[in-house]
Formats: structure tokens, C-alpha cells, sequence
């Protein structure tokens, strides 16, 4: 039986598919059940592609008739595992070749992956599998052409027929054009928030990407940074320092994402984050999260410095400040070469205020603002000048004993 007028149709909704925005595990999904629904006796499918971020090395998705569609994402290094090669995809990936079909029943029965033995005493019939390979910003990470890979599983007596075959065929190469598509958008979308982050990734991909495009916003300023930097760098190898420097970066910046932050810069071994405030209502919400922020830091800390003691390798000492204040939120350098930042006096505080956590013996300081919304977080400590500022400003220090008994009870 043909599946020609029923599968130049699927064609059609796959070529306007591939001019929005699609999403790939929705596409998937129907193009499952548009082929079952048509007559090609699909009764499991799996479907991978390569993907670029600093995570996940590949994506899969898995169908099954009457079931909704499973969604698995593999970190990188883990497509070594023994699962994988001993795949048929492997085999496909790497032999060259386009196309694996085994028959899992009767006197052809082909079960020479452990997979096709686990369906075969499933009771699928039929496999085929499939690869349409493309340029991609993802090849890089697998090494080699990127693509996708489908393979399609049948479970009637005799499996797929020659009209079967033909259709997937067709159907495959239809979608792989709409994949690309998504995949390509998916990529963008990785960079730009691993990057710039997801506020300011947002924006640029917005369209905001002009010099001075921007606004002036309030927020709190997380800032901190690295205790004996500059020694570090000069006594310790250069793979020690830049694994001291990721501990640190996972205790700071990674509390403050956690958080709810937005991590905007890494200044050398310095980072800048802010808690936007939006509206009076969530005021509270976000300063609340910024002391959050600082807790989780330290409470990080204190885990990392454990593991890297029981190493024998040097502890991470950091200073951290909490400030508000208005701040403007935009694109800053010189034409070809921008940064989505934020600059003003409340950032150049916030780096001033810091560093008089080493002058104070203090893990962290917060400005009123700040302290006010978690009293029992931190201590007044009175007045301080800051550098290039007229006025005294009173500052909170961390109450790390209040905090820590808190924790306890």
C-alpha cells in the first residue's frame, strides 16, 4: 500500500514547521503518530541529536505507541558508557553508512546489539534506523558531521514493508530540515545565556545589541572577590589555579544563579551579579535572595575547602558585598565589541564596599538596604567611608554565628 498523498502532506506541515520556531520533541511526537495513524506500523521510536552547551553533549527522545514522549539529555563524556558503544547508533555514527535494518523476527532474525535483544524479546518485529547528517554549530562537539539519528521499531508480523521503508525514508529527510532548524535556534539560545546570562541573553537576542541600548534600573549588587589572587597565580601551577578558580566560581556565582541572580561579569577573578527589582511587591523577594546568595556562598565554601584539604590543595578565602542602588543595564564598549553589563557610582560602591571585608575580618557586608530585610542575618557595624565617597555609609556584617545557630535549630 502507498503512503504517497498521506506523506506529501507531513512533508508540507514539516516545510512550515521549519520556517517558525519549532520544538523538536513536539514535532517528534506527531510525526509518531501521523505515521501510525496513516498505516506505517511504528510501535517504538528513538530520536537523537548533538547539541552545543557547556552541559549536555547530546539530547534524545523516545516514542512509544500510546505513551508520551520521554526526553533524555546525555552530559558530555557520558555517550562513552558502555550502552553506547554497544548502540546501533554508534555503528551508524561511525561506520559511515546511513542506514541499519535488522529483522529482530523469524528465520532473517539480525540481533547483533544488545539493544535488539532486549526488543526482540519485547516482541518488536522490525528495526531501522537511520541518519541524515548536516552542518551544524554542533559538530564540533561530537567530532564529526552532526545529524540526526532516528530509528524506528515495528511490532506486526513481517514488520516493515518496502512502502514502509520508502515513507520513513522520505519522512526523515523532511523533518531533518526542520531540525536543523530548531537545533540551530536551541544553540543560539545555549550561547548566548552561558555567556551573557538569561536576562541579558534575552535581550540581545531581542534585538537590543546597539551600543547605549539599555536601561536604568534598580537592582541589588552581588559582588565578590578572591583572597590572595595574585599569589595564587604566581605559586600554583596553571591547572591548580584555574580549578581553584572554578571552586570559588561554583561558591559564588553558583549560589547567586541558584539564588535567582543574574551573573553579568567575571572580572578576573572578581564577579558581578544583580537581583533586579521590578515592581514595589517583589522588592523584598529579590533582596531577601541576594542574602540568600551570600549564605549559600559561604555555606559552599565551606563544603569545597573540606574536599580540598582532604586533597592537601590550598583554600579558597573570598569576600563578598550586598548593595542596592540604580544602575544602568545595558551594552557598553565600542561598536564591534560589546558587553552587556551594568555600570554606575552603586557598581563602583559595591566593589568598594567589598573590599573592606578584608580590612574588617569580615566574610561579607551589606548596606542597610540590604540588611534591613534579614535582621537576623546581619550586624550593624556602623559608618564606614568607602574610597571617592563624600559621605560615611553604615554598614551590616554577616552574622555567621546567628546564621549558622539558625541552621542548626
Amino acid at each position: 500500500m502507498s503512503h504517497d498523498a498521506l506523506i506529501t502532506s507531513l512533508e508540507d506541515w514539516l516545510v512550515d514547521e521549519a520556517l517558525g520556531t519549532p520544538s523538536i520533541v513536539q514535532m517528534y511526537r506527531e510525526v509518531c503518530e501521523a505515521l501510525f495513524s496513516i498505516g506505517v506500523p511504528v510501535a517504538r521510536s528513538m530520536l537523537s541529536w548533538p547539541t552545543l552547551h557547556p552541559l549536555i553533549e547530546v539530547e534524545a527522545a523516545i516514542w512509544k505507541k500510546g505513551q508520551n514522549v520521554v526526553l533524555e539529555q546525555f552530559a558530555h563524556r557520558e555517550r562513552k558508557a558502555e550502552e553506547w558503544n554497544l548502540s546501533p547508533f554508534k555503528h551508524l555514527v561511525e561506520s559511515g553508512s546511513d542506514v541499519l535494518r535488522r529483522r529482530l523476527a523469524g528465520p532473517t532474525a539480525v540481533v547483533d546489539f544488545p539493544l535488539l535483544q532486549d526488543m526482540a524479546g519485547q516482541g518488536y518485529t522490525d528495526y531501522l534506523a537511520m541518519i541524515t547528517r548536516f552542518d551544524s554549530a554542533a559538530s564540533s562537539s561530537v567530532g564529526k558531521k552532526a545529524g540526526i539519528i532516528i530509528s524506528w521499531a515495528s511490532d506486526r508480523a513481517g514488520g516493515f514493508t518496502d512502502s514502509d521503508i520508502l515513507a520513513l525514508r522520505r519522512i526523515q529527510r523532511g523533518f531533518a530540515v526542520a531540525c536543523r532548524t530548531a537545533i540551530q535556534a536551541n544553540i543560539t539560545t545555549n550561547i548566548t545565556e552561558t555567556y551573557l546570562g538569561k536576562h541579558a541573553g534575552r535581550e540581545v537576542l531581542a534585538g537590543n545589541i546597539r551600543r547605549g541600548d539599555g536601561a536604568t534600573t534598580r537592582a541589588v549588587i552581588l559582588y565578590s572577590d578572591l583572597r590572595d589572587s595574585s599569589t595564587l597565580a604566581e605559586t600554583l601551577a596553571g591547572d591548580e589555579y584555574l580549578a581553584l578558580l572554578n571552586d570559588y566560581f561554583d561558591c559564588t556565582a553558583g549560589s547567586a544563579i541558584e539564588a535567582g541572580g543574574e551573573v553579568l561579569d567575571f572580572i578576573g577573578d572578581a564577579v558581578l551579579a544583580i537581583f533586579p527589582l521590578a515592581e514595589a511587591e517583589d522588592n523584598a523577594r529579590a533582596i531577601r535572595a541576594a542574602s540568600d546568595a551570600v549564605n549559600g556562598a559561604i555555606e559552599r565554601r565551606v563544603v569545597v575547602n573540606a574536599k580540598r584539604r582532604k586533597h592537601g590543595l590550598h583554600e579558597i578565602h573570598f569576600g563578598l558585598s550586598a548593595s542596592l542602588g540604580e544602575v544602568m543595564f545595558g551594552n557598553i564598549g565600542v561598536p564591534s565589541r560589546l558587553s552587556f553589563s551594568v555600570v554606575g557610582p552603586a557598581v563602583n560602591a559595591a566593589a568598594r564596599i567589598e573590599a573592606l571585608t578584608k580590612d574588617l575580618h569580615a566574610m561579607a557586608l551589606a548596606t542597610d538596604t540590604v540588611a534591613k530585610f534579614c535582621p537576623q542575618s546581619w550586624q550593624s557595624i556602623g559608618p564606614h567611608r568607602l574610597k571617592g565617597m563624600e559621605h560615611p555609609v553604615e554598614l551590616y556584617r554577616w552574622n555567621e554565628d546567628a546564621v549558622a545557630s539558625a541552621a542548626v535549630a
